[in-house]
């Protein structure tokens, strides 16, 4: 396993997935289920699907965690993401991309 960043407080994963067109219906089954069952993980923040208007099979996964550690040595392993680890390499065009951030500035409307 890679050495986890030295970053405390929240953090946000961005990984980026390009599905094989074929693939998009059955990505979406295997996702859905992993997303709503991260809601109730008590390092979970929030999760946004987000898909690229001029590709159809390329999807960017915004999520929002309290615990880097926790998300690396507990979260990745849950039973309930087996399904989706196990189906993904099939259903990818090319290598997912997964870069970790650290929050500086949040604004919202409304604030």
């Amino acid at each position: 396993m890679e050495a986890i960043p030295d970053i405390s407080g929240t953090v946000i994963f961005v990984v980026v997935l390009e599905i094989r067109e074929a693939a998009i219906a059955r990505f979406l089954e295997l996702l859905n289920p992993v997303l709503d069952a991260m809601r109730h993980e008590a390092s979970f923040v929030s999760a946004v699907l987000h898909r690229d208007p001029s590709d159809p099979g390329r999807f960017m996964l915004y999520e929002t965690w309290t615990d880097l550690d926790d998300v690396v040595r507990v979260q990745m392993g849950r039973d309930y993401r087996q399904a989706y680890w196990a189906e993904l390499p099939d259903l990818l065009r090319s290598e997912r991309g997964v870069q970790i951030w650290q929050p500086v500035r949040s604004d919202f409307a409304g604030q």
